[in-house]
């Protein structure tokens, strides 16, 4: 197995390209379509299916993570975990029926939980993609993944305050625009960065 996991193979201009388009094109909908945007963050805490649907995807990029070493399709995302490597074929077993047991009897916030929980699986990469790479201006990557840790920490703690978020976001629509206008402006920044300063890295 090659000795460099995947994530630190990952180049800061291409994740920085990704993260950008993304940035730009959530935001620009945001901005575009308010009312249909707002209409579905409110009802998302309590939308049961998708937060089903999140949940599968989170667990199930854990579970790759936690495979043994090997060349099978299953093994490219296996991780090294150290002191926890014994662990791995438990949590091989385990994750799967969490996705079946936390899917059924978590009718609470279920999709904000499950939105926390793929907000930490992503901020990974994004942290590796930056780290130890030259440019100050790489800053950006890892300070929109710490961002998105600390949200997604409270949202699976505390997932009502999701709901709190959004109250406070669509409050007034000048505070909506500002919101996405920032938005919109850091995925240009981004994008400027990876285009200009990132390439080689």
């Amino acid at each position: 197995m090659d000795p460099m996991h995947l994530y630190e193979r990952l180049s800061l201009h291409g994740t920085g390209i990704a993260l950008g388009i993304w940035l730009v094109v959530l935001h620009a909908i945001m901005l575009a379509k308010p009312q249909p945007v707002q209409g579905f963050l409110k009802k998302f805490p309590r939308n049961q299916q998708l937060g089903q649907i999140i949940l599968a995807i989170g667990l199930i990029w854990f579970w790759f993570l936690v495979q043994e070493p090997g060349k099978r399709w299953t093994q490219f995302l296996a991780m090294d975990l150290g002191e926890f490597n014994g662990a791995k074929r438990i949590l091989k077993i385990a994750v799967p029926l969490s996705i079946i047991a936390v899917g059924v009897a978590v009718k609470e916030f279920l999709a904000v939980r499950a939105l926390g929980l793929l907000g930490l699986m992503v901020a990974a990469p994004l942290f590796e993609a930056a780290f130890l790479k030259d440019p100050q201006s790489r800053l950006l990557v890892p300070t929109f993944a710490l961002v998105l840790v600390i949200a997604s920490l409270y949202w699976v703690g505390m997932p009502y305050l999701f709901r709190d978020m959004v109250t406070w976001a669509t409050a007034t629509q000048r505070r909506w625009q500002a919101l996405c206008i920032g938005g919109l402006a850091y995925g240009v920044a981004v994008l400027a960065c990876a285009f200009l300063f990132w390439k080689g890295y």
